[in-house]
């Protein structure tokens, strides 16, 4: 059970314009036109209607089933249906419809597939590049549970991001996400730059869960030792009483204070404040870079 002693801070509070609102709409309806999921609803991310209104969005492939049970995520977990194989196209062509500049695609954890689901995730990076030859795409994977030949099906596919996240520190992992391996996420970066240098890598991580200062340093340090790019730091949110509680509500002073770290550190774009999640604001990371 969440603890009931802890008041989300005001910091924490967002005020959704009724712009966005119709914003929102907007792309509910083209997402249900094409049978879509996104994570933003499904994680319920308090950004959503602002990234929406900068032409992002982030889907999410594979089902809505999950087929692991980690203890932060607002996805049902439990026994996955079938792939639907109009999804990479639908996908490419609501993001043509919306218009988007920076397409972010993620998914559920498919461990029932031989493949994991990077086959799929191959096809729908292509099926983007043909409808929006100009928009840049972000895959956002599992882990696969540590095969190479399925994240070489990614990489192969040379999305202009390659998002891993890391999610916390790993003496929680058996907590928060029981079905992962903290070193092998880190292989996994480590293996998209060694096979491709110039795919960009990311991972995040949520903050609130219970680590120490300590262990968030050492885990970005580890994060750099194995090659990766852009980091995004953000409060954890529980999504329900029922989901591993909240122990703390980072403040923004912290946040930033783990920003500056890590850019001295040596990653090339870093996000760090509360409310930032995995996808926030990603397009700016590659104007960023850019005009580095």
């Amino acid at each position: 059970m969440a603890d009931k002693r802890l008041r989300k801070p005001d910091w924490l509070r967002v005020r959704i314009p009724a712009e966005i609102r119709g914003e929102e709409d907007r792309v509910a309806g083209t997402l249900s036109r094409f049978h879509l999921n996104t994570v933003c609803h499904e994680a319920l991310c308090p950004n959503r209607g602002e990234c929406f209104q900068r032409q992002t969005a982030t889907f999410m492939i594979l089902g809505a089933v999950c087929s692991r049970n980690c203890a932060f995520c607002n996805v049902n977990p439990g026994k996955p249906g079938p792939l639907d194989p109009q999804e990479p196209e639908n996908v490419a062509r609501a993001a043509a419809e919306l218009n988007l500049r920076h397409v972010v695609v993620t998914s559920v954890t498919r461990d029932d597939l031989s493949d994991g689901g990077s086959a799929h995730f191959a096809l729908t990076v292509d099926a983007i590049r043909k409808h929006l030859p100009r928009a840049t795409i972000e895959v956002l994977i599992p882990d696969f549970k540590g095969s190479s030949d399925d994240l070489d099906r990614v990489i192969a596919a040379a999305p202009d991001i390659i998002n891993h996240n890391i999610e916390t520190v790993p003496r929680l992992y058996r907590h928060v996400r029981p079905q992962a391996v903290y070193e092998r996420s880190l292989e996994l970066l480590k293996r998209v730059k060694e096979r491709a240098p110039g795919i960009l890598t990311k991972s995040g991580m949520m903050l609130g869960l219970g680590e120490e200062q300590q262990e968030v340093l050492a885990s970005l340090s580890d994060l750099r030792k194995n090659r990766c790019d852009m980091l995004t730091l953000g409060q954890y949110l529980a999504p329900s009483a029922d989901h591993y509680p909240v122990k703390e509500y980072v403040t923004p002073d912290a946040f930033d204070e783990y920003g500056i770290r890590a850019r001295e550190m040596g990653f090339s774009y870093v996000a760090s404040a509360p409310l930032v999640r995995s996808s926030y604001l990603a397009e700016e990371a590659l104007a960023d870079r850019s005009r580095g």
